[in-house]
C-alpha cells in the first residue's frame, strides 16, 4: 500500500495591530491562546497555535502587530515578526474594513514579494455596510498580491472554515513538526501571564497598560489547584500606585479577573499573589527585554 500524504507547515499571521489577528487565530485554533483586548500592540511575542488532524498539521503563529519601532521593545516585536515571515509556508495576510495602505510599512514590501502563497483576509465584514467590503476589497486588490482574496469575520467566525481549506491546498507535504497532542509551544506560565496583562490592558488607561509587564515567579501544581505568584513590572512608582489603587482595590480586582480565567483555561482551582514591582524604563533595556523573553 502506498504510505498516506502527510501535510504539516507554519502558517503566519501578519497585520496592523487591532485589525483582529488574534481573534482569528484563537478561532482557527478553536482554543483561547491569544489574548485580545481593543487596545493596539496586545500581542507582544509569537504565539504558536497548532491544529493537527489525520493527515495534516498547521502551525499558526500570532505576531505583534506591524510598526515602524520607537523603542527597543517594540524593534523586538518587529523581529518576532520578521521571524515569522521567514520560516512561513503560508501567509495569512489580515486587514479590515477600516485600515488603509501605509506606504512606511516595510511589511507591505515583503508580502508583496512573498515566496510563498499569501491568502488576503479582509476581517470584521460583520460591520459592513452595503457594499462597504467588496469596495474595501477592490481597494486592496490594487496594492497587495496575494494567491487568494478572502472576506471574513474572525469574531462571527464567517469563512473560517473556507479558509482552513484554502490553507490545506497550500499546506506542504511535510512530517508533523509537534507532537499531535501539543496546541501550542509555549509553557503554562507564559498564558498565566498573558492572562493577567489582559486584565491590565481591559481596566487601565493610557499608557500604564504598554508600560507594564507580567512575570509568573513561582508557579507549582497540585492535584487540585495551583499555586502562583504574579509579579506586575511598571516603569515608574507612580503607575505602581495606579495598578494597586485605593487601599488595593484595583490591583485586587485584577488578581480575581485574572484567577477565574486562569481556572477555567487550566482547568483548576488557582490560587493566585499579584505583586507590583517597579524597573524603571523597562522598554527600553535590551537585558532586561532579553530576561523577559523579548530577544529572539
Amino acid at each position: 500500500m502506498p504510505k498516506k500524504l502527510h501535510k504539516a507547515g507554519f502558517v503566519s499571521i501578519i497585520g496592523k495591530p487591532n485589525v483582529g489577528k488574534s481573534t482569528l487565530m484563537n478561532a482557527m485554533v478553536g482554543e483561547r491562546l491569544s489574548i485580545i483586548t481593543s487596545k493596539a500592540q496586545t500581542t507582544r511575542h509569537r504565539i504558536m497555535g497548532i491544529l493537527s488532524g489525520q493527515g495534516f498539521q498547521v502551525v499558526y503563529s500570532d505576531t505583534p502587530g506591524t510598526l515602524l519601532p520607537k523603542y527597543e521593545l517594540q524593534q523586538s516585536m518587529m523581529r518576532f515578526v520578521n521571524a515569522s515571515l521567514e520560516d512561513a509556508d503560508i501567509i495569512l495576510f489580515v486587514t479590515d474594513l477600516y485600515e488603509k495602505m501605509d506606504e512606511n510599512d516595510p511589511v507591505f514590501a515583503k508580502i508583496n514579494k512573498s515566496p510563498v502563497p499569501v491568502i488576503f483576509l479582509l476581517n470584521k465584514i460583520d460591520q459592513a455596510k452595503g457594499s462597504q467590503a467588496e469596495d474595501k476589497l477592490t481597494y486592496w486588490k490594487a496594492l497587495v498580491k496575494a494567491d487568494k482574496y478572502m472576506l471574513i469575520s474572525a469574531l462571527e467566525g464567517t469563512n473560517i472554515v473556507q479558509v482552513f481549506q484554502e490553507i490545506l491546498l497550500r499546506l506542504p507535504e511535510h512530517p508533523a513538526f509537534f507532537p499531535k497532542d501539543e496546541i501550542t509551544d509555549k509553557p503554562e506560565r507564559f498564558f498565566a501571564a498573558e492572562i493577567v496583562r489582559e486584565k491590565i490592558f481591559l481596566n487601565y488607561k493610557k499608557e500604564v497598560p504598554y508600560s507594564t509587564q507580567v512575570v509568573i515567579s513561582e508557579f507549582h501544581e497540585e492535584e487540585k489547584i495551583i499555586r502562583m505568584r504574579a509579579e506586575i513590572y511598571v516603569e515608574r512608582k507612580s503607575q505602581k500606585g495606579i495598578i494597586i489603587g485605593k487601599a488595593g482595590a484595583a490591583l485586587k480586582k485584577i488578581g480575581t479577573a485574572a484567577r477565574i480565567d486562569m481556572e477555567k483555561f487550566f482547568q483548576k482551582k488557582v490560587f493566585l499573589e499579584t505583586f507590583v514591582k517597579v524597573e524603571q524604563d523597562w522598554r527600553k533595556k535590551p537585558l532586561k527585554l532579553k530576561g523577559f523573553g523579548y530577544e529572539q
